[in-house]
């Protein structure tokens, strides 16, 4: 713990700086908000998952004692002149535009859960009871279920459209659609509907105080969300704020522009008093943002030695009623990304996304990536079998080779995005790999039945992308007391960021961490800024002290040079915030009091590729279909390491999300569009004490060339991979009733009918 020996900061395990404060029960989060005059908003959420509105009937709610209005998509109408739709934030193409969500349902309905109107009163407790007495009359259309319903477009969501797919990505590279060779197998893959049920639920208040529209409770990305508000509800720019107060877990889905972002300000606008909306675990399970829901046949080309020739096939996305906020994320990644580490010339997938009567898609942690490891992993498993080829070898000799970095991956059009993984060294991760988690002792276990389970193991490699949108901005200012403040434009979820950006400029001032304080997220902090997401709040947001903390030292010295009368150039910037120049000594606090201060930006275009290998022990009870997780080791080189204990607890945490992906967790619904996963009874999650040995080991061997840290994004890398592994395991396991584990999650439901299906 501490320091190194060379006094720096960066590189050791430090503790959490925001820790104490969550601990000791000072976290302020959105439900702890209490603003004089304040009231309550419950949300009218839709039961039909598909139909036309034929009337909204608010009166009963309305006479309620102690309820200040009711807003429907009528009342919106009638004040703005238009229902706002809530637009694409990443990578929106006019394809998308039509499919578009508006900010309460008008005319139509398409999913269960899609909010109706906004009750507001005086308490929670009658806001709810009102909602309940909000009668809508809609008329019931036929619930469109799944992608292959939709793609039928028998029954359309949008009926002026035509079509139930927005749109199609193809990513391409080489010529793969010609390539033959002496093995080529395709198989069929399904991942299901699931996503990231963080401990907090979403929440806000929004405060209109007659010029100004200030919202609490923003995350992720509050600048964007700002610029949508201030949009739909034709305000300037600069008469809205989002104000981030503490976040308890996004994991890529908090904090994303919701109907209830739009909702909530405009009740307070119209009623000109604070409104408070805390999101109940029905609500969130049926509103925020769904994922993984993916259907794949892909097909491998290969000569007969195992090297891979091309790969190639269709993805199809349910993507539920919408496309909302980063729905475009999941089918365009999981095209672009399909190959992984692993060196293939020729490559054609295509992507499509298909709307369904569900609730609307949109990232979670590892979006399309987690997807894509297990389509090809599993189908790299098959193929190394068939060939006779050990499955480490079968990867060993197709991964990307050093010398070829930077190595193009499949282009992807709608936009046309070239992508190039940046460096590294993918056969180091996989020898470690192997070494720590005992492979070759393990290897005797391979199908084996001990003590009434069988046995298997396996391994496989992956990258993970970070450091994306663009750009991120930082002021740094000497505080009259000799502190240092930093205001950055990203994020903080639970992910460390202010203890890592704590060591940033520790380290670049030769100051103590208790002398410097992190200001995140606001929009009143920073002109601009773009949150946490994609791995990015240390490449990005990290480079942007280091850049501004050099601007600072330029500032200082301009500064002392005009106090005492020198050039700039003589002056020395000591550590501690010190500045000397002719015998004379400037500390920190003087430095504070002159003003001294200085904003920046750290831009860039190129991503950062982190990557790895991980390999799973299981043993399976085939009487009950239970699989037990024996071992589960990943290692991942993250480019420079700032803080390895906060590294290996973003990469342990990811594994237990994959985990619960692949064994527990299931966004199910009827046929006809009902929602069957209303309660953490029902959408199973997993505990402590489901996955207790869980090893991770992080390296740092090739840093990123494309920021001054050398670091690469590691919130993400722990999941992606663990659907592929732990499926192949559970191959591996059971290879002598040649069971295939193609469809997640692997529940004991599943595993035990897969075993039946081959038994009879």
């Amino acid at each position: 713990m501490g320091a190194r020996d060379d006094g720096k900061l960066v590189g050791t395990y430090t503790p959490r700086v925001e820790d104490e404060r969550l601990l000791t029960g000072r976290a302020c989060f959105a439900d702890d908000i209490r603003l004089d005059n304040m009231l309550h908003a419950a949300i009218v959420r839709s039961s039909v998952p598909h139909g036309r509105i034929v009337s909204i009937d608010t009166e009963a709610a309305r006479a309620l004692p102690g309820v200040h209005a009711v807003f429907t998509a009528q009342d919106v109408q009638a004040h703005l002149g238009r229902v706002p739709k809530m637009p694409l934030r990443l990578s929106p193409v006019p394809e998308h535009a039509p499919f578009e969500q508006t900010v309460v349902a008008s005319n139509k309905v398409r999913y269960v859960g899609e909010p109706l109107a906004i009750v507001v009163a005086d308490s929670v407790a009658i806001a709810e009871d009102a909602a309940n007495l909000v009668f809508a009359d809609i008329e019931h259309l036929p619930a469109v279920a799944d992608w292959e319903a939709s793609a039928r477009d028998d029954v359309l969501l949008f009926e002026h459209l035509g079509t139930n797919c927005p749109i199609t990505y193809t990513a391409q590279k080489g010529d793969a659609l010609s390539v033959t060779g002496p093995y080529v197998r395709r198989e069929r893959f399904v991942t299901q509907r699931h996503s990231a049920v963080t401990m907090e639920t979403r929440g806000l208040v929004a405060c209109w105080d007659g010029d100004r529209m200030t919202v609490s409770g923003a995350a992720k990305v509050p600048f964007t969300t700002r610029r949508t508000l201030a949009a739909s509800l034709d305000l300037a720019l600069e008469q809205v704020d989002m104000i981030e107060v503490d976040v308890g877990g996004g994991f890529g889905v908090r904090g994303e522009f919701y109907p209830e972002d739009f909702l909530v300000p405009f009740a307070s606008r119209m009623l000109g008093r604070p409104v408070k909306w805390i999101e109940d675990r029905l609500e969130n399970l049926l509103g925020s943002n769904h994922s993984r829901q993916m259907e794949c046949e892909l097909e491998i080309v290969c000569e007969l030695d195992g090297r891979i020739l091309a790969l190639r096939g269709t993805v199809h996305t349910d993507s539920g009623a919408y496309m909302r906020s980063s729905g475009a994320v999941p089918p365009r990644n999981v095209a672009q990304f399909m190959s992984g580490p692993y060196d293939i010339e020729h490559i054609r997938i295509e992507s499509s996304a298909h709307l369904t009567n569900k609730g609307p898609i949109g990232t979670y942690r590892g979006p399309g990536r987690f997807e894509a490891d297990y389509f090809r992993e599993r189908l790299m498993q098959i193929a190394a079998d068939e060939l006779g080829i050990d499955p480490v070898e079968f990867r060993r000799m197709n991964l990307v080779r050093s010398e070829q970095m930077p190595y193009p991956l499949a282009t992807l059009d709608k936009p046309n995005k070239p992508e190039h993984l940046d460096s590294g060294d993918y056969r180091i991760t996989l020898d470690r790999c192997l070494k720590e988690f005992d492979w070759e002792a393990k290897k005797a276990l391979q199908g084996k039945l001990v003590d009434g389970r069988y046995h298997g193991i396996a391994i496989g490699c992956f990258i993970e992308g970070g450091g994306g949108g663009i750009r991120e901005s930082a002021r740094l200012e000497i505080e009259p007391d000799g502190r240092l403040t930093i205001y950055v434009g990203s994020t903080n979820l639970g992910q460390g960021m202010l203890t890592v950006l704590t060591q940033i400029a520790a380290d670049e001032f030769g100051l103590p961490m208790d002398r410097i304080q992190v200001r995140h997220g606001s929009t009143t902090y920073l002109k601009e800024g773009f949150g946490s997401f994609h791995s990015r709040s240390t490449a990005l947001g990290g480079s942007a002290v280091v850049v501004t903390a050099a601007t600072l030292r330029e500032k200082i010295r301009e500064a002392v040079a005009a106090r005492i009368g020198c050039a700039a150039a003589e002056v020395t910037v000591a550590p501690g915030l010190t500045a000397l120049c002719r015998g004379e000594v400037l500390d920190a606090a003087e430095l504070g009091r002159m003003g001294v201060k200085a904003e920046g930006q750290f831009a860039s275009h190129d991503h950062t590729y982190a990557y790895g290998a991980s390999a799973a022990h299981v043993a399976v009870d085939v009487g009950t279909g239970k699989v037990d997780l024996i071992d589960y080791f990943g290692v991942e080189d993250i480019g420079k390491i700032i803080n390895p204990l906060t590294a290996k607890g973003q990469s342990i945490g990811a594994v237990v999300q994959g985990l619960g992906g692949v064994f527990l967790e299931n966004l199910a619904y009827s046929e006809d569009g009902q929602f069957l996963a209303g309660t953490l009874a029902d959408y199973l999650m997993p505990t402590a004490t489901d996955f207790p040995q869980i090893r991770a080991m992080e390296l740092e061997n090739s840093p990123s060339p494309h920021n001054p840290l050398g670091v690469k994004g590691c919130g993400e890398g722990g999941l992606v991979p663990v659907g592929g592994v732990v499926a192949n395991a559970v191959a591996a396991a059971l290879s002598s009733f040649g069971v295939q584990p193609n469809v997640l999650p692997l529940t004991p439901t599943r595993v035990w009918e897969m075993l039946q299906e081959k038994a009879g």
